[in-house]
């Protein structure tokens, strides 16, 4: 699927605001995100830029992401649980933010809730599986 530049820039948007949202950055994170923003195309100057004022950027807008084509909103909700699942712990902030997400691009909450027990149950790394991203580019 060849992914609108739009949906890409969300799609990174979402993760780094999925990361920040227990404001914390821990270096699994950092990887998993590197992975994938380098898969979306963008440059590692403008990725080390972006991950080293994360924390502290006040102008990062955290609305839902709506994506022009749900099967982006779905990869991206499968990698952004992921990522908020990657230290063994997820925050109800996280969750909420995840459901929203998952509302305005017509996903029913269940889906979020679904995705994060099989997370759970899902062993081994994240780090060392296949990301949804890799299943639609």
């Amino acid at each position: 699927m060849n992914i609108p530049l739009i949906d890409r820039s969300n799609y990174l948007k979402g993760l780094l605001i999925t990361a920040r949202l227990d404001k914390e950055l821990s270096s699994k994170e950092k990887e998993m995100l590197k992975t994938i923003s380098e898969k979306l195309g963008f440059a590692s100057d403008f990725f080390e830029e972006t991950i080293k004022n994360l924390l502290t950027n006040k102008y990062i807008d955290s609305d839902p992401i709506v994506f022009s084509d749900q099967s982006i909103a779905t990869s991206f909700l499968k990698d952004a649980i992921s990522l908020a699942c990657v230290n063994n712990l997820i925050t109800e902030e996280e969750i909420e933010w995840l459901k929203s997400v998952a509302f305005v691009n017509d996903l029913n909450s269940d889906f979020i809730e679904k995705q994060i027990k099989q997370q759970g149950n899902t062993k081994g790394s994240i780090l060392n599986k296949e990301f949804a991203l890799f299943s639609i580019i």
